[in-house]
């Protein structure tokens, strides 16, 4: 048997040791009979607090508990403790060489694990005669221990100075966990490859993303939805503006920095709709370990569930996808937050926000940019496509549109001084423009019509007037007529 869990084993063998000499402080003998007493217990066999076997102790160990027990009235229990041994946790039988080997091969290999640096350890001393006896591989485990030096996980694969700088971030920072005290206060979202591929209409096997939105305080599973192509900018806005409509507008979003979370169009919507986006530590995917939490239920639950459908389609996967995670996750009850994500969302106190209709929020998804007009043809280009812009625009050097990168069926021309909307533009169609039709244009200002201009410019009238004044003749000879006929 090994130690009693939830046990303190200096407590057991404190509480045993009081209850072998408990009766003698209760009830002293007479004089003389003391001797007698402690043979009588020492006689007796006892349950060894540690192993639960039935064993005895002597009359010197008894007679030294007790007359411990009455020196001490204050705290007899306490006083019958085990004491920690003197050089506990210095590991007496390793030299300060063997102690600074161990620093340095751990700060030079600190992925490596306590049995590979007593292996490394043992080869060293070959040739080291400094590092000899090398002392047991529990002894150098419990060196590692006391000191601290643990085996550090590798946050990637990759040897990137990003990599290493996340590596020495996570060893010189704490880890905790963490929890948003009001629902719609952060939510966070990911994407996970799945397990198992998909049956296309065109006879292909495809492995589809599936795009996950949790709330933090909740856990509810605001939007879960498969989709074919890699993480793109447009399949995530797809997926959050379905969250949106069926949640409402969250206070913050937590992502990990890949190029679909920090897109143009995601960064300016989620700016335009009020919502702070934070994102991870740059291989810190422990930061999102909710939403990761989330992705081994789909892979152990509804994943399992579908072992037995050969031709999974993608259609069928979000069908099978939405009715688990309405009516089984999202109602089943959750172990850390012990209620149902659903009764917990229902019930705490939320800020989330109204959310607009489904044009606003694809509107607001787009990114800001500047274009040239054209003053031929007062037309700008998007991507290598001409959109004409309205004539009352046409005095107008530079525009600022408002598109999406992955829709350009929507281009909008807006006033980046009041962030409005001005109008939508529409590709240039170069066939209808052939018809030579054309309308007239809209004057820019609404001021009234000015006249037509008559006689001389008022600079060209005061210049003459100044070259009259000075006397002089004029600065070029007249040809006449009559010097003409000569």
């Amino acid at each position: 048997m090994t130690d009693r869990p939830g046990k303190n084993t200096y407590d057991l063998w404190a509480r045993l040791r009081f209850a072998v000499i408990g009766r003698v402080l209760a009830n002293p003998p007479d004089k003389g009979a003391l001797k007698a007493e402690i043979a009588a217990l020492a006689a007796q066999e006892w349950r060894h607090p540690v192993t639960g076997e039935m064993v005895r102790f002597g009359h010197s160990t008894i007679e030294r508990w007790l007359y411990r027990a009455r020196r001490d009235r204050q705290d007899p229990v306490g006083a019958l403790r085990r004491k920690p041994r003197q050089d506990a946790g210095r590991q007496g039988s390793m030299s300060l060489a063997l102690r600074q080997a161990l620093r340095t091969q751990h700060a030079e290999h600190p992925g490596w694990s306590a049995q590979l640096h007593w292996a490394n350890l043992v080869a060293a001393a070959k040739t080291k005669p400094e590092l000899r006896p090398v002392p047991s591989y529990a002894t150098v485990r419990r060196f590692l221990r006391a000191q601290g030096l643990d085996k550090r996980r590798r946050v990637t694969s990759r040897r990137t100075a990003g990599a290493l700088a996340a590596e020495a971030k996570l060893a010189s920072r704490e880890i905790r966990s963490y929890e948003a005290e009001r629902v719609g206060q952060l939510w966070h979202l990911d994407c996970h490859v799945g397990s198992r591929r998909v049956l296309t209409p065109r006879g292909e096997w495809q492995t589809p993303l599936l795009f996950g939105v949790l709330d933090d305080h909740s856990r509810l599973a605001c939007h879960v939805q498969w989709y074919l192509a890699d993480e793109n900018a447009e399949d995530l806005v797809h997926g959050l503006i379905q969250a949106f409509l069926k949640r409402g507008l969250p206070r913050a979003l937590l992502t990990d920095n890949g190029s679909a979370m920090t897109a143009t169009e995601v960064t300016e919507g989620l700016a335009r709709l009020g919502i702070l986006h934070d994102t991870t530590l740059a291989y810190a995917a422990y930061q999102n370990g909710k939403q990761e939490n989330f992705w081994s239920t789909v892979e152990g639950r509804l994943m399992a569930m579908l072992e037995g459908v050969a031709d999974l389609t993608l259609p069928l996967l979000n069908e099978a996808t939405q009715a688990w995670a309405e009516g089984d996750y999202n109602r089943k009850r959750h172990s850390e937050i012990g209620a149902t994500p659903l009764a917990r969302f229902l019930e705490a106190p939320s800020v989330l926000r109204p959310c607009p209709d489904a044009g606003d929020l694809k509107l607001a998804f787009t990114r800001t940019e500047q274009r040239t007009q054209r003053k031929s043809d007062g037309a700008i280009t998007i991507d290598g496509r001409r959109f004409e812009a309205p004539n009352q625009y046409r005095h107008l050097t530079r525009l600022h549109v408002r598109y999406a990168a992955w829709d350009l069926t929507r281009v909008h021309l807006v006033d980046d001084r009041l962030n409005k909307v001005l109008c939508r533009l529409f590709p240039q169609d170069k066939a209808r423009n052939a018809d030579g039709l054309r309308r007239s244009l809209t004057p820019i200002s609404a001021g009234p019509t000015p006249p037509p201009a008559s006689g001389m410019a008022p600079l060209l009238k005061d210049l003459i007037d100044e070259q009259r004044a000075t006397g002089l003749p004029p600065a070029y000879l007249v040809k006449t007529q009559e010097s003409s006929d000569e």
